[in-house]
């Protein structure tokens, strides 16, 4: 499971054994994760952020969405 980028202790990775989804990203923190649509910046499951934490996570996410995709496409292709 590459890891795409640590952020303010929050973990941004993919599993590399998903490639029959869409592209996406987890994010973990302590207990906490997050999965993410990378195509839509849609939150498809939240266990434990608060919403305030989650919408820095989407900002975060968005920033950084073209490498993500790129990361995916290339680990996938």
């Amino acid at each position: 499971m590459p890891t795409l980028l640590r952020w303010k202790g929050h973990r941004f990775y993919f599993w590399a054994r998903e490639p029959n989804e869409p592209p996406h990203i987890h994010v973990d923190k302590d207990n906490k994760t997050v999965k993410i649509w990378l195509s839509s910046l849609e939150v498809a499951y939240n266990e434990g952020f608060a919403g305030h934490e989650v919408t820095k996570i989407l900002k975060v996410a968005g920033q950084h969405r073209d490498t993500f995709l790129r990361a995916w496409h290339d680990f996938f292709v």
